[in-house]
């Protein structure tokens, strides 16, 4: 277990390094290259706070209205009949828009439910399996300049049913095990 953590620090320094003696190799100018990276997303940074202010608070609209728990209970009636509790409805509609959020409803699942329990076991795969579809769209996108996303919205949110399926397949093999 010691080797792990040990390795597990040496990691993101190894990779550093790497990066900047393989960029000295090729004999390119490493620190103009970093900063022209950084200051390029410093820019992106400055064009997405407002889709980013607007989700947060979106968020925090719902969740403090008791709209996600209202959500919560009629689509929970529906949803434990093929096995997902309907208390981890929220987590999966907030983690659509925001990870960050997400993450604090998982702490108040921790908080009630423990995190070796079910629920705890289904929301932590859950939240590692699916992707913030909304925003991430919305800041892609926006960056890239596209207007016309196809077939990206379907294929999102299939992956995300498919990573919720999967969470709770899998925690359920972890609490047999």
């Amino acid at each position: 277990m010691n080797f792990f953590l040990y390795l597990t620090n040496l990691i993101v320094p190894f990779l550093i390094l790497s990066i900047i003696t393989y960029g000295l190799l090729m004999k390119t100018n490493v620190y103009d290259n970093f900063i022209k990276g950084a200051k390029s997303g410093f820019l992106t940074v400055i064009k997405i706070m407002p889709t980013l202010i607007g989700l947060m608070v979106a968020v925090g609209i719902l969740r403090a209205s008791g709209f996600l728990d209202m959500i919560s209970s009629i689509i929970g009636n529906f949803s434990k009949l093929i096995g997902f509790p309907g208390e981890l409805i929220p987590l999966s509609i907030v983690k659509m828009f925001s990870s960050s959020a997400a993450t604090g409803l998982l702490l108040d699942i921790y908080k009630k439910f423990g995190t070796d329990s079910r629920l705890g076991l289904i929301a932590s795969i859950s939240m590692s399996c699916t992707e913030t579809i909304f925003y991430t769209m919305s800041v892609y996108f926006m960056t890239a300049k596209i207007k016309k996303t196809r077939y990206t919205l379907t294929g999102a949110l299939i992956s995300t049913l498919a990573g919720l399926i999967a969470s709770v397949f899998l925690a359920g093999m972890i609490v047999l095990s």
